[in-house]
């Protein structure tokens, strides 16, 4: 249940804090006092969206937090979803004018998605424009899925992705119905590039070795010029200047000299020596690899053209012949396909009836598995209509088979209904008043309450359209609702309010200039002075006060019933 609603620097709210208790909570007001604005601002913090202008003027953020006690089933959702297991649930939402909005469950931080669907099993909020909802028919079959055991929501399911299979095929099936004149063309494109891959015979040398070799042979002549002077440098000499091995042997040479004076030279003879051995094998190996280069202009020649043919399939099919080879296997498909076209257009065309077959066999085991909710929804909603004061009401759902199959089944649905002796059944949106609309939405809200185990009822302005003995049965049966659930309500009739476990009355008031909206809960004496404000409006006379007391003392033995 929501145990506390706190709301700073929201629309004309400063700063409000509300505690709600079990059973039924009535909000009374002027209008525009914002009692509808404590409902938008609920509706945000549980994951509807909000606004920068929401934002009270001459503040930085807007700050809304609900505090709920929660039962051992919506614990495990929070495991599942590496939220902390606690005994309540606080949900905090932020709005800067200078960030990203921001909601919190338990100080973490969640996305909006994540927050919905905790929330939809916390609370569920009735405003006047769901009587649009359920004015469309769209929706109508939705509800009643919505009373489907686990195994209805599961063949649901199915469907929906035997629909998807389905789907996909359709549209392959639609791509391929190409004509003979576009296809031909695409079958001689695709072999071209076939056979033009094929003939190339690329192999794995031809990512890097052929660019390696050919840059050899065709910079030849400097790598034989170089390599000539460094064996000349290392191991020729001439009148003019010694080889480097020659410089070496003489280094050598006067280390020896000196080594029989100074043992610690000897160290450095030994590197020498080795160094003096290496670098001679180095002069060998560069002198005969010197010998072996030849400028072998077919050779060069071959490679040019290789490397051009092997970049110019690069550029066209792959940056490398891994890819390409890859993109040859792919249109290599798809030129089969198309070679068996017509073996292909009948696969898929047998494939598709297979999934309408699946799609309407499960569709009308649906569909009975719906008409049974719909008889016991008939029922169910005929006898609160009738607690209601709407005796003569008739209910019924209509079902029309769909011309084709859907994601959702074969069933058209559509609520029927007959308010009066004699009428013939109409569609929903023809027929009702706003006070039969909210009677018939607080009948669905009931039988849904029972029905998904919701533990908060939020009504904002139900009673719209009733009155008189009509507002005092409204009144009977949200009070019987919150016996099990704990309903919060707005309302501006005293039928209703007199039935309150906790009453709570809002006021607007002007502080600099400014709107401020606050919240108190009112004792039994404030409420019945509230009670009679309801009754006569703004005069409050003793007579109002004395008819104040009798519905409250009424109310009270209605509600131990």
């Amino acid at each position: 249940m929501l145990k506390e609603l706190s709301i700073k620097n929201f629309a004309i709210i400063d700063d409000l804090k509300i505690e709600f208790t079990k059973g039924l909570n009535l909000l009374t007001g002027e209008t525009g006092s914002g009692k509808s604005i404590i409902i938008e601002a609920l509706g945000i913090v549980l994951g509807g969206r909000g606004n920068k202008d929401l934002i009270r003027t001459g503040s930085e953020k807007t700050i809304i937090e609900a505090l709920f006690f929660i039962d051992e089933g919506l614990k495990g959702i929070l495991s599942e979803m590496d939220i902390e297991e606690e005994d309540f649930l606080i949900i905090t939402k932020e709005i800067s004018r200078s960030s990203p909005s921001l909601s919190r469950i338990n100080g973490r931080p969640v996305t909006i998605n994540v927050l919905s669907s905790i929330t939809a099993k916390l609370v569920d909020i009735f405003g006047q424009h769901e009587h649009q909802s359920l004015l469309n028919i769209a929706n109508h079959q939705i509800l009643i899925d919505s009373f489907g055991d686990k195994d209805h929501k599961m063949l649901l399911n199915k469907i929906s992705e035997t629909y998807g299979l389905y789907s996909e095929e359709k549209n392959m099936l639609n791509n391929m119905n190409t004509s003979s004149y576009e296809r031909e063309r695409e079958m001689d494109l695709l072999k071209f590039q076939i056979d033009e891959i094929n003939e190339a015979h690329l192999t794995d040398a031809d990512d890097n070795d052929i660019e390696n070799e050919f840059n050899k042979f065709s910079n030849i002549k400097d790598i034989i010029a170089s390599l000539g002077e460094i064996v000349e440098i290392l191991s020729i000499s001439d009148y003019e200047a010694s080889s480097i091995l020659q410089m070496l042997d003489r280094v050598i040479h006067l280390l020896n000299t000196i080594i029989g004076f100074d043992k610690n030279l000897d160290q450095y003879l030994t590197r020498l020596s080795d160094a003096r051995f290496e670098l001679h094998d180095m002069t060998n190996e560069l002198s005969n690899y010197l010998e072996k280069l030849d400028l072998n202009e077919e050779r060069l020649v071959f490679l040019e053209e290789r490397l051009n043919l092997v970049n110019k399939l690069k550029k066209k099919y792959g940056s490398n012949v891994e890819s390409i080879h890859e993109y040859r296997d792919k249109i290599k498909e798809q030129y089969e396909k198309l070679i068996n076209y017509e073996k292909e257009i009948e696969r898929i065309n047998k494939k598709i009836e297979n999934l309408e077959l699946i799609i309407h066999e499960d569709s009308k085991v649906l569909s009975k598995k719906r008409k049974i909710i719909a008889e016991s929804l008939e029922e169910r909603l005929s006898q609160e209509l009738k607690e209601l004061n709407m005796n003569n009401v008739v209910f019924r759902v209509r079902f029309e088979e769909k011309k084709e199959c859907s994601f959702n089944g074969i069933d058209n649905i559509e609520f029927l209904i007959s308010t009066n002796p004699g009428e013939e059944l109409k569609p929903l949106s023809r027929i009702v008043s706003g006070g039969e609309m909210s009677r018939i939405m607080l009948a669905f809200k009931s039988i849904i309450a029972d029905n998904d185990r919701m533990p908060t009822l939020i009504f904002d302005e139900i009673d719209t359209g009733i009155s008189g003995r009509t507002a005092q049965i409204v009144g009977e049966k949200i009070s019987k609702i919150s016996k099990s659930h704990q309903v919060i309500s707005i309302s501006h009739l005293p039928q209703i309010a007199a039935l309150a476990d906790s009453h709570y009355v809002i006021s607007k008031n002007i502080n600099n200039k400014k709107a401020i909206t606050k919240i108190e809960r009112l004792s039994d004496e404030e409420r019945v002075v509230e009670m009679a404000r309801l009754l006569g409006g703004v005069d409050v006379t003793e007579t109002t006060l004395k008819h104040a007391k009798e519905m409250i003392e009424m109310s009270k033995r209605i509600k131990i019933k």
